[in-house]
């Protein structure tokens, strides 16, 4: 029996598309908020080589801005995540989808790695995309010290909403950090694919679903 319903952020419940123009704009904006006299095209290439192509979830966002020579990093990062709004979109059911579940008795969440967002921001965007109030927890890995796919995350929210790994199901469309994680903790898994389509080999979900209302049928069937 599903008691839950757990989904990504990104790419599942809102729709993230990357764009090297706001990248630009982004770095002058957060350039010019925390009063850095750097040249931001110099800086977004200094970036690219830092940031881009040799972090991971694990370096922290902050020291490496001030390894980049970024004093204020706080107005840096709020100014840079504003410039970043026009690339994200909720997902048009994604009310509706909660909404109904909720109405069958399920419990909702998001389970979220927030890198190099702070989760203070990514919950702000929550709210204003208008599901906060429809989620019943709300896990992000700068919170939990933790990030997907290691089963830790997952655990924190199922312990916050009361609910067996076997009773939930996790909804995300990367297949390493959604899929795999979730599985390694005993959740049944599904493959969003109504934004990207993941192929990463040698990882199979439990199910595929191509539209929001594929998520809603499954915890029908699953309930027989």
């Amino acid at each position: 029996m599903v008691k839950a319903v757990l989904f990504d952020w990104n790419n599942t419940l809102v729709q993230f598309t990357w764009d090297d123009e706001l990248l630009a704009v982004g770095h002058r904006a957060a350039l010019a908020a925390a009063r850095s006299a750097q040249d931001p095209d110099e800086f977004t290439a200094r970036y690219r080589e830092v940031v881009l192509e040799h972090a991971t979830p694990r370096d922290d966002y902050g020291a490496l801005l001030r390894e980049l020579g970024v004093e204020d990093v706080e107005r840096f990062v709020d100014a840079e995540h504003e410039a970043w709004r026009p690339a994200y979109a909720v997902l048009g059911s994604a009310r509706a989808l909660l909404d109904s579940l909720r109405g069958r008795g399920v419990k909702t969440g998001l389970v979220a790695n927030s890198w190099p967002d702070p989760a203070r921001l990514l919950r702000a965007d929550v709210e204003a995309f208008g599901l906060a109030d429809l989620l019943d927890v709300i896990v992000f890995s700068e919170e939990a010290g933790v990030s997907k796919p290691e089963p830790e995350i997952f655990l924190r929210a199922l312990e916050q909403l009361a609910v067996e790994p076997e009773d939930a199901v996790f909804v995300g469309d990367r297949l390493e950090t959604d899929v795999r994680g979730a599985a390694q903790m005993g959740m049944t898994t599904v493959q969003a694919l109504w934004f990207r389509a993941d192929d990463t080999p040698g990882i199979e979900p439990d199910f595929l679903a191509f539209t929001p209302m594929d998520v809603l049928n499954l915890v029908g069937r699953l309930a027989v």
